[in-house]
């Protein structure tokens, strides 16, 4: 559905246009106070009125002397179909409704009534934003097509919002610390949808970074397309999502299932497809800024921080710790060189107290902040510099007015960021200047040093990922039968066809055939119990451990049974399952949960108390490749255990590296039918060992 006649209008109209403090009447009283040189594009109209603050107001939408592209309807809800073949019958393409009372309510009548909305905008090929929604701004081409009163920027900038909430929209605005190109409250988000919105601003050639408040996801298919294909043109995605609650989990039947909630889901995807996830408008604000402020990303992740003070710098070294902020040591001859521009007391270390003699002189600070931006171990550059509602220190004035001057002059390319200690009113002539010369004013300390490691993680994933080779595996179908539970050698069957190792095993029936097995597998082994309906063998006397003759073997072949068919008396029990006793190892849990949406997420953790208390796991979505299954296995943070910490052997991390891979294709494959998998535990072995997975639990969906 093409967007331009609803979001781009030449000519539009205000179905509802009246003086009123309704909609109808702020969306003209916005069009008159921020709009006046777009008023000859505009049509009022409402059957009961001549003019509407002066301005000329027609009886119908027939009554409109030429075509429009867009209407904007701020009447009842029983009124909007009709108003919508009208609009069409004038050449609109695009309606934003305010109307509410549609599927929101939940009732089933507003429903049916939202869903013939639907198909009487598919029928006309209207793009309609709403309903119940606030409306847009577009700044660029300055149509603030809005019901609410709200501020409406001079002049645009280059993010684009998108919102289900209208709130969130006159916040950020209000807060003027964004400049954008369009704000969108798209409310119920029915016909057009958000990623709709989304897709629109990574083609628009006036937006450089989209953010996003958005409740969930309705097209998973096209969601995660459209997320790729702004990775693909770089354009960052920022999105706040809410709904951080894994309540769904607990009904789980495998360990997996319980370890990975539907936010889980959602941040796994956003991992794979390098969208950066926030947690407040703050977030949105400052970060959004960043992006749209700097003039290219750094080369890198390597930050330089300078600030005029030894507290400041304590801060810097601190807060930037919490974010994994890269800041490594200066060059050598970037040492030489810097120790000529600072005071003889002043310690070379990055983070930088440059001490405060020098900010009081532009040049002075402009020319030592020159070495140190350039210094060949940087890639971008934090600056400290707390720039309050009046100035009563000089050196806000002599830092900020040298690296605007390094900027202009071209000695310096690289990013700065400037970073206020606190915040405390900002002087908006000194953050204009800044911001013109391609230098953002970040949120606080702590907010900002947290941008600068999200904008370095950005830059990293763009290094690291293939966009292009990205791929998916959201099911063809919602698939909501029933659950069935394969026995653990029906599991470990199939996934040993997608290249699962698994040991050799035996199914014995009579003790005489478990004696048998046991001969030929050779001591010692373990038994257990092998039946579709025990999915927890250990809970109920199931498995024994480390036989070593035949004698142990009769006698736990018997308490296998008598324990289980006591316990589980309707289980169907296909005998017991015989396997060689595998050798101790590290315990590691490996699984898949499908999620309804996006599909089969590989899981990876460390198994015993870091699974169950710690939940130290990591998740990413399937199908992955070699590289995704390392950095999963290198973000748990018992990774350091593997590395051959304290004495211990290295671990085989390419083996379970591998084992990860063909987990994810077994998981491409079942996309459809998968509900959960469990490898637990997998045995994973010194370097070169390999891994060796003891046990396993598929449960597919009829």
């Amino acid at each position: 559905m093409d967007l331009t006649k609803l979001l781009k209008p030449k000519k539009f109209a205000i179905v509802g246009a009246t003086e009123k403090e309704t909609y109808g009447g702020f969306a003209v009283m916005l069009m008159q106070k921020f709009a006046a040189d777009r008023l000859e594009d505009i049509y009022l109209v409402n059957p009961k009125r001549d003019e509407v603050f002066g301005l000329k107001c027609y009886h119908s939408i027939d009554d409109i002397p030429e075509e429009i592209d867009m209407v904007i309807i701020a009447t009842g809800k029983k009124t909007v179909p009709d108003l919508l073949v009208q609009a069409k019958n004038k050449g609109a393409g695009g309606a934003v409704v305010f109307a509410a009372g549609f599927g929101e309510t939940g009732k089933p009548e507003d429903k049916q009534a939202e869903a013939e909305l639907k198909a009487l905008c598919q029928e006309l090929d209207m793009a309609l934003m709403g309903p119940n929604c606030a409306g847009y701004i577009n700044c660029v081409d300055n149509i603030p097509a809005m019901g609410f009163m709200t501020s409406v920027p001079d002049h645009y900038g280059s993010v684009g919002l998108v919102s289900q909430s209208g709130m969130i929209c006159t916040l950020l605005l209000d807060s003027g610390k964004a400049d954008f190109s369009y704000v969108i409250s798209c409310g119920n988000s029915k016909i057009v949808e958000v990623v709709d919105y989304i897709d629109f601003l990574i083609d628009d050639d006036d937006t450089k970074v989209i953010v996003s408040y958005i409740e969930g996801v309705t097209n998973p298919k096209k969601f995660i397309e459209t997320l790729k294909k702004a990775a693909l043109k770089k354009k960052p995605v920022i999105l706040l999502k809410i709904g951080r609650s894994e309540k769904g989990s607990k009904s789980a039947s495998s360990h997996t299932g319980s370890l990975s909630g539907s936010d889980a889901s959602f941040n796994a995807i956003f991992d794979k497809y390098g969208v950066i996830r926030v947690d407040d408008l703050e977030d949105i604000a400052s970060l959004a800024n960043m992006f749209a402020t700097m003039p290219r990303l750094p080369e890198g992740d390597r930050v330089v921080s300078l600030n005029g003070s030894g507290g400041e710098n304590g801060v810097a070294c601190d807060i930037g710790s919490l974010y994994n902020i890269k800041y490594p040591d200066f060059s050598e001859a970037g040492k030489v060189e810097l120790r000529k521009h600072l005071a003889e007391f002043a310690t070379i270390n990055n983070p930088l107290d440059t001490t405060a003699d020098i900010c009081y002189d532009t040049d002075q600070f402009a020319d030592a902040a020159e070495v140190i931006i350039n210094d060949e171990n940087f890639d971008m550059a934090i600056v400290g510099i707390t720039i309050v509602n009046e100035l009563t220190d000089f050196c806000v004035k002599h830092m900020s007015e040298g690296i605007i001057k390094l900027v202009k002059e071209g000695r310096v390319t690289k990013p700065i960021f400037v970073v206020p200690a606190v915040e405390s009113g900002r002087m908006p002539d000194y953050v204009a200047n800044l911001k013109n010369a391609g230098i953002p004013v970040t949120a606080p300390c702590y907010y900002g040093y947290k941008h600068v490691g999200m904008v370095a993680n950005y830059v990293n994933w763009l290094k690291e990922t293939d966009v292009e080779a990205l791929e998916d595996a959201v099911p063809d179908c919602p698939c909501t039968g029933e659950k069935v539970a394969l026995s653990e050698h029906e599991s470990k069957e199939l996934l040993k066809q997608y290249g699962v190792p698994v040991p050799v095993e035996c199914i014995a029936t009579s003790v005489e055939e478990a004696v048998k097995y046991a001969d030929e597998i050779g001591f010692p082994i373990v038994m257990k119990v092998e039946s579709n309906d025990i999915l927890h063998k250990s809970d109920v006397g199931g498995v024994k451990l480390n036989i070593k003759s035949e004698e142990e073997v009769k006698v736990a072949y018997q308490a296998i049974m008598d324990s289980c068919t006591e316990k589980c008396p309707d289980a169907s029990i296909n005998g017991i399952l015989m396997q060689k006793m595998l050798k101790a190892g590290t315990e590691v849990i490996v699984g898949v949960t499908n999620d309804p949406s996006f599909g089969p997420m590989v899981l990876c953790g460390m198994g015993g108390v870091f699974t169950e208390v710690f939940k130290d796991v990591s998740l990413f979505p399937a199908p992955l490749k070699k590289e995704n299954a390392l950095k999963m296995i290198k973000s748990l943070k018992a990774y350091k255990m593997m590395t051959g910490y304290r004495g211990q052997p290295k671990l085989d991390v390419d083996a379970l590296a591998d084992l990860l891979v063909s987990v994810g294709d077994f998981a491409v494959a079942h996309k459809n039918d998968l509900a959960e998998m469990d490898i637990n535990p997998v045995f994973v072995y010194p370097e070169g060992e390999g891994v060796a997975p003891a046990d396993a639990l598929v449960i597919l969906r009829r």
